[in-house]
């Protein structure tokens, strides 16, 4: 995992571990005077794992809306692709029928269609931002391929990311836990020590 500086304490020089796309890693808080060493410390700690708290949950939230689109644009993609590679292998048959076919006018309207395989040497594909271009089917072939490949693998990172970032914000939850805990124990050792001093001095009187 590559290394970036601890973001829960930015004056400290140890560095931390990322996942594979830059995520850090949350710290895992085995002993809280690690990073509390005092009463004075415990607000600013508190406030540091909150605000990873909330980055984490932004990076969550940005990387679920990822995910829906690819899962949302895979299908098409690989829709267009089996037609595409359909029109190849008719062509590569070297067939002289027409090919029969529905198309789409709107969500509800289809119109008949009769395609030569003279008119089959080329599709025309959406590239989005309303750009339509037209490429050879050998082309379109492995440009979709190439398209459905990275939209799956970047699915794959966006699922990969969002257990991580579960994982980290869990972390973070807990080690605000222990924190707090921490200040709540000290908080109870200073009211006991007060206490005792103040039943010694008037036995002392």
């Amino acid at each position: 995992m590559p290394l970036v500086k601890d973001p829960t304490n930015p004056a400290s020089t140890v560095t931390t571990q990322t996942n594979p796309r830059g995520i850090p890693v949350a710290p895992f808080i085995d002993n809280v005077s690690d990073y509390v060493s005092s009463r004075d410390d415990v607000e600013p700690t508190l406030r540091r794992f909150q605000e990873m708290i909330s980055k984490y949950q932004f990076m969550e939230v940005n990387a679920q809306r990822r995910g829906q689109g690819l899962r949302e644009k895979i299908p098409d993609i690989r829709k267009t692709l089996e037609m595409v590679r359909f029109l190849v292998l008719r062509k590569e048959s070297n067939t002289e029928a027409d090919l029969e076919t529905n198309f789409e006018l709107n969500d509800t309207l289809y119109a008949r269609a009769s395609i030569s395989p003279a008119d089959a040497e080329e599709v025309y594909l959406w590239l989005g931002a309303n750009v339509m271009l037209a490429y050879p089917l050998g082309e379109a072939e492995s440009m979709l391929d190439e398209k459905l490949s990275g939209a799956e693998l970047s699915l794959k990172n966006c699922e990969e990311d969002l257990e991580f970032l579960r994982e980290q914000i869990t972390t973070l939850e807990v080690a605000t836990a222990r924190v707090y805990n921490w200040d709540v124990v000290q908080r109870r050792k200073d009211k006991a020590e007060g206490k005792g001093d103040d039943e010694k001095r008037p036995g002392g009187a």
